[in-house]
């Protein structure tokens, strides 16, 4: 059976300058059995109600600015899977979270940035589904119960998000090695409580946690670590890192 997954997608230039994080997300995608589809919560798609990606191909989105042209003309051309899209719907309904599908819903960079490191064939279905931040940790780690028996049928579920994500404090001249205490101390805390299945402490991250409202402004970047987990099994961690000093870039599997 796959493993869920929580990625650090970190910049979009992780498309086209993957450093340490590219060959980690190689690796981990060699290591695991073919996914017949894969399903992705990312942090760029908020939404009030949750939706579901139901085109059959859905385009490339750029949703950034500032970036060179080389980015820009990157495409990750990965079909969609409309019956995937409804069987998502179903099982969310029947545990008592009404979905609907969006049929015109692109990848954002969330989603086709760390699926270009890990399929580059781009030859994997893909659906998204949308992250209804404002119900905060509790309900995404429902989402991804729900949605846990995928994992039984070659589905590979995928939070891709931060697991610290504050731009304003990012250090542009700062090498991989460098790690600014606060956001160190913020990731051992989170991998500390995932380590002792502690989710009500989890859930309360932002009160509980060291320097949580530092790591993350909004929360939206982390609340996809909640889907993976509450999808997955036991906690590992694939890779750790930081990049610019405080975007932190750790990968962790659950089963």
């Amino acid at each position: 059976m796959l493993p869920s997954l929580f990625i650090s997608h970190g910049s979009p230039m992780l498309a086209l300058q993957p450093g340490a994080s590219g060959p980690a997300l190689q690796r981990l995608a060699a290591d695991l059995p073919r996914p017949r589809a894969i399903v992705v919560m990312s942090a760029h798609w908020e939404s009030r109600e949750l939706l579901v990606s139901g085109s059959p191909a859905p385009e490339t989105w750029h949703d950034f600015g500032g970036f060179p042209r080389e980015l820009f003309a990157v495409q990750y051309p990965a079909p969609g899977d409309p019956a995937l899209a409804q069987q998502i719907v179903e099982l969310l309904a029947a545990d008592g979270l009404p979905a609907r599908l969006d049929n015109q819903r692109p990848f954002d960079h969330g989603t086709w940035v760390p699926l270009s490191l890990m399929y580059p064939a781009a030859d994997i279905p893909v659906v998204q589904v949308s992250l209804p931040s404002h119900m905060g940790p509790a309900l995404q780690t429902r989402i991804g119960q729900a949605l846990r028996s995928l994992r039984e049928q070659g589905v590979l579920l995928i939070g891709s998000g931060s697991i610290t994500h504050n731009l304003g404090e990012l250090d542009w001249r700062a090498g991989p090695e460098s790690i600014e205490p606060w956001a160190g101390d913020f990731r051992d805390w989170v991998v500390d409580k995932l380590s002792a299945q502690d989710e009500t402490a989890l859930h309360d991250y932002r009160k509980q946690a060291p320097y949580a409202v530092r790591s993350h402004p909004s929360d939206e970047h982390l609340l996809p670590l909640y889907f993976a987990r509450g999808a997955g099994g036991e906690f590992s961690i694939a890779h750790q890192g930081f990049t610019l000093g405080a975007l932190g870039m750790d990968i962790y599997r659950f089963g």
